[in-house]
C-alpha cells in the first residue's frame, strides 16, 4: 500500500498533463478556425460544472461538511484567478502564438510556484542542506530544459513519411501572429496558474472535498467567463458552435481538462503540495511534441530531445529534494515528539508525507 501510495500522485500528474496536451492541440486548431476564446472558456466551464455536480453530490454526500461563506469566497477568487483569467490569458496567448510556444511558458509554472511559495511560508529553502540545493538545482535545470525546447532547434533527427497533401489537411488555417503580446499574456497566465496552486493548497486543507470544490470552481468560472464574454462579444451568433471539431474540443476540454484534471490536481496539491504538482507541467510540452510528430507529422529535432531530457532530470531532482525534505521533517518531529520549527510552516498548510491517504 505504501509503494502504491508513493506512485499515485506521480502517475496522476503525468496523466493530467497528457490530457492537457490533447486539450492544447484541440483548442489551438479550434482557435485557428475562428472561434472566440471567451466563448471557449464559457462553454468549457459550463460543461465542466454540469459534468461534476452530480458526481460530487453522489460521491461526497456522506463525508462532505457544510459550506461556509468563507470557503465559497475562497473558491470564487480561486475560480477568478485559476480558471477564468488564466484560461482567458492562455487562450489569447495561444491564438497569438503557437501550441509549442505556449507550452514553453507553462514550463515556467514550477519556478513561479516555488518563488511565490517562499514568502507565503509554503516552502522553505536551506541552502546548507542537500534538500534545499536539490530543489533550487532541479528548478533551474527544468527551466533550462524548457528554454532549450523553445529556443534551440538543432539537427533534424526524423523524417516524416506524410505527403504534403496529408499535412495540409491536418493543419488549421494560419492566423496573424503577435509574439510580443502573446508572450505577455502567456507569462501572466503562468503566474496566475502558479497562484492557483498556492490558493488550492489552503482551500484543500479547510475543505478537502475535491469533486465538490472543483464543481463549485467550474460553476463560478462559467458565470464569470459568461459575463466577461457577453461584455466583450455581444454578437450572439458567434456563441453557436457549428463544426464537429469545435464541439468535440469544447466538450473534451470541459469534461476532462476543466473537470477531471482539476479534481486530480486538487488531490495532488493536497497530498504532495503545490510545488510537486506544478513540477509536472513540463510534461505537457513533451506530449505535445509527440503529438506533433505522430499526428501532425512535425519533425523531431535535437533541441527537443535535449530539452526533454533536461526537463525530466530537473523534475526528478526537485522531487527528490522534496521527498528527502519530507523524510527529514518526519524524523525530526519523531525525535522531538512534536512539530519541528523548520517543518511547521509547510505542515500547517498541507501534508508532505510520502504515503498519502485517501480523502
Amino acid at each position: 500500500m505504501s509503494c502504491c501510495g508513493q506512485w499515485e500522485p506521480l502517475l496522476t500528474m503525468i496523466a493530467i498533463n497528457f490530457a492537457f496536451a490533447i486539450v492544447n492541440l484541440l483548442l489551438k486548431k479550434t482557435l485557428d478556425e475562428g472561434v472566440n476564446n471567451l466563448i471557449i472558456v464559457a462553454y468549457r466551464q459550463t460543461i465542466s460544472a454540469i459534468f461534476l455536480i452530480p458526481i460530487a453530490y453522489f460521491w461526497e454526500r456522506r463525508s462532505r461538511t457544510k459550506l461556509t461563506a468563507k470557503i465559497l469566497c475562497q473558491l470564487f477568487f480561486s475560480a477568478l484567478i485559476g480558471v477564468t483569467l488564466t484560461q482567458f490569458s492562455f487562450l489569447l496567448g495561444l491564438e497569438y502564438t503557437s501550441a509549442t510556444f505556449s507550452c514553453a511558458f507553462l514550463n515556467m509554472v514550477p519556478v513561479f510556484t516555488f518563488i511565490l511559495a517562499l514568502p507565503l511560508g509554503l516552502e522553505k529553502v536551506n541552502m546548507k542542506s542537500k534538500c534545499g540545493r536539490a530543489k533550487i538545482l532541479g528548478t533551474l535545470v527544468c527551466v533550462v530544459g524548457a528554454l532549450i525546447l523553445s529556443l534551440y532547434r538543432g539537427k533534424q533527427l526524423t523524417h516524416s513519411g506524410a505527403t504534403e497533401n496529408q499535412v495540409n489537411t491536418m493543419v488549421s488555417p494560419k492566423k496573424p501572429k503577435n509574439w510580443a503580446a502573446g508572450s505577455v499574456l502567456l507569462a501572466a497566465g503562468s503566474c496566475m496558474w502558479s497562484s492557483w496552486f498556492l490558493m488550492q493548497a489552503r482551500i484543500g486543507k479547510s475543505y478537502p472535498f475535491q469533486y465538490t470544490s472543483t464543481a463549485i470552481l467550474s460553476f463560478f468560472g462559467a458565470i464569470q467567463s459568461s459575463i466577461f464574454g457577453l461584455i466583450m462579444e455581444r454578437n450572439l451568433s458567434t456563441w453557436f458552435l457549428r463544426g464537429k471539431l469545435e464541439i468535440i474540443s469544447v466538450i473534451y476540454a470541459g469534461m476532462i481538462g476543466s473537470g477531471l484534471c482539476y479534481v486530480g490536481m486538487s488531490w495532488c496539491v493536497k497530498q504532495k503540495g503545490p510545488v510537486f504538482s506544478a513540477a509536472f507541467t513540463p510534461f505537457t510540452q513533451i506530449f505535445v511534441a509527440v503529438f506533433d510528430f505522430s499526428i501532425l507529422h512535425e519533425q523531431i529535432y535535437l533541441g527537443s530531445v535535449l530539452g526533454s531530457i533536461l526537463v525530466i532530470i530537473g523534475m526528478y531532482t526537485l522531487l527528490w529534494g522534496k521527498n528527502m525534505e519530507a523524510k527529514v521533517c518526519a524524523v525530526k518531529q519523531n525525535q522531538v515528539g512534536g512539530e519541528d520549527e523548520d517543518c511547521n510552516p509547510v505542515s500547517q498548510i498541507l501534508p508532505v508525507t510520502i504515503s498519502p491517504g485517501r480523502s
